[in-house]
């Protein structure tokens, strides 16, 4: 993926600042950064008191048990960081590990571009122009950034991402820090709600604009079907979208998307940054998502 120069130049301000900017976007990183998931059943199950609520609940906390004692394997004591989240659209149930730990998206800010130009389009009545769909499938499949550059002015910039994204969900989400959509940050709890956005019914999102978003994110290049694809069972169809980004030289690898493992529809976001390397952070990202695949399959 090629930054303009005029991205790559406002990355070395960003990063001569001792990472400055990185830790921000994490906030406390003591308080973040330890092995504490989080766990959430599709209904308040915790506070009801039906077998079946009870029943519900208690799986939550095993699959948050689970996630936890599996992410305990993919860190090392390298000094890079990585959240995990995961959705289980079979059973209902999921779960999250760093949910709110804060990270520079990079490319899967594609997504929520395209999201909000769809979103868009629906209050106006008005389909994407050709020249927005081929910008679209550009953006999506091959991650174009200069397709993603003139998508992301046609939304409205930032302020126009973010007012959808209230609409959306994504309460942890803020767009195009310094006016660059690749450093826009968010949370793996926030991409699992776009991911929602994107693959279930229950969504601002009509089916149509759902439907569009997930064609393209199942046909990206085949040199960029790396990171929540490798928790696919072999053989199945996987939907991604990647995000990469040096900073200026330790790398932000991120991955979100949608995979079938062993009869289960699972949506996963995977984000991480300070990788030492481009292909050490896809490792760490692939490993997060096969643990987290893993772990709902035993929950």
């Amino acid at each position: 993926m090629t930054w303009s120069s005029a991205v790559a130049r406002a990355l070395v301000v960003v990063a001569g600042l001792s990472c400055a900017a990185c830790g921000a976007a994490r906030g406390d990183t003591a308080a973040t950064h330890s092995p504490t998931a989080t766990a959430r059943a599709s209904t308040p199950a915790a506070r009801a008191s039906t077998p079946a609520a009870a029943s519900s609940a208690s799986a939550a906390l095993e699959l948050r048990s689970t996630l936890d004692t599996a992410l305990a394997s993919v860190r090392r004591e390298d000094d890079y960081h990585v959240s995990v989240a995961v959705d289980d659209l079979t059973t209902g149930l999921r779960a999250a590990d760093g949910g709110t730990t804060r990270y520079v998206t990079a490319s899967i800010v594609k997504v929520d571009i395209l999201a909000t130009l769809l979103y868009q389009a629906q209050l106006s009545g008005q389909a994407l122009t050709a020249g927005e769909q081929e910008l679209a499938t550009t953006m999506i499949e091959n991650s174009n950034n200069d397709s993603a550059s003139d998508l992301y002015d046609d939304a409205g910039g930032a302020a126009a991402i973010d007012r959808a994204n209230r609409v959306l969900g994504l309460t942890e989400t803020t767009a195009g820090t310094d006016g660059y959509w690749g450093l826009t940050t968010t949370t793996v709890d926030d991409q699992i709600r776009l991911l929602r956005d994107v693959f279930t019914s229950s969504s601002p999102l009509t089916a149509s604009s759902r439907q569009y978003i997930q064609s393209l994110m199942s046909q990206v290049e085949a040199d960029q079907q790396w990171g929540v694809p490798a928790a696919a069972s072999s053989g199945t169809a996987f939907m991604v979208k990647n995000g990469w980004l040096p900073n200026p030289t330790l790398w932000e690898i991120n991955s979100i998307g949608e995979v079938s493992r062993d009869g289960q529809h699972l949506l996963i976001a995977v984000l991480s940054d300070d990788n030492a390397t481009e292909d050490g952070g896809i490792s760490v990202v692939q490993s997060a998502a096969l643990a987290a695949a893993r772990a709902a399959s035993r929950a």
